[in-house]
């Protein structure tokens, strides 16, 4: 773009997806929402590797895989992903997904639109089954999404500045305070809304295109 823009970046869930929390849809695949919803509640902002521990070693390990694949792909994509991934691309942008959310749902992504790069969480799968580890560069989001961010920039020798980032949720504060330009999509937080660039109340992502700079 020729305003200094290099780079945009999503979250996933409720932005690229239709509005889900993978992990707790993953809950409900595995059976176990009840105590993933009280478990979630009690440490995913205040201890997030007591979460893994609990609930990917305690009450996921051993189970089979097939239910977390099928999850993945039954995803339904937001209105208007395939348009603003096509746009952006005309612009030169280059891309990033920056979410919480499950890799193997960033991958399928990549896979389809073409991602340039991709930050999530992994539930570790060996031999068919959860294998018990689980690799969180993103953790909860909040300040981890801020350095994913500060370090791809850093990667790509371009300023955060020159950064456009589009998210929905509370996660997505620290990386809207870190970039250039933040468009908060289709978000049922005051907070998060309070610090964006720009409010996008719809559920078309193509909306968005409106308000990226020319």
């Amino acid at each position: 773009m020729k305003n200094g823009y290099k780079l945009i970046c999503f979250d996933l869930d409720g932005v690229i997806f239709k509005d889900v929390n993978f992990w707790l849809e993953l809950h409900k695949k595995f059976g176990t929402l009840e105590k993933g919803k009280e478990l979630t509640k009690k440490y995913l902002h205040t201890d997030y590797s007591r979460l893994v521990e609990e609930v990917v070693v305690k009450l996921w390990k051993g189970k089979y895989a097939r239910p977390y694949f099928e999850l993945v792909n039954s995803l339904e994509y937001m209105l208007g992903v395939k348009e603003i991934f096509e746009y952006v691309k005309r612009e030169g942008l280059i891309t990033a997904i920056i979410s919480a959310s499950s890799i193997e749902a960033a991958r399928r992504v990549q896979h389809d639109y073409g991602i340039d790069h991709i930050f999530a969480n992994e539930l570790v799968i060996k031999d068919g089954k959860v294998s018990g580890e689980f690799i969180w560069p993103i953790g909860a989001g909040k300040e981890k999404k801020a350095q994913i961010i500060r370090d791809l920039c850093n990667d790509l020798g371009i300023s955060t500045r020159q950064c456009i980032y589009v998210g929905d949720s509370d996660t997505d504060i620290g990386a809207f305070k870190e970039v250039g330009l933040s468009i908060a999509f289709n978000s049922q937080s005051e907070e998060l809304k309070n610090v964006a660039t720009y409010i996008v109340n719809s559920n078309n992502l193509e909306d968005v295109i409106t308000y990226l700079p020319k």
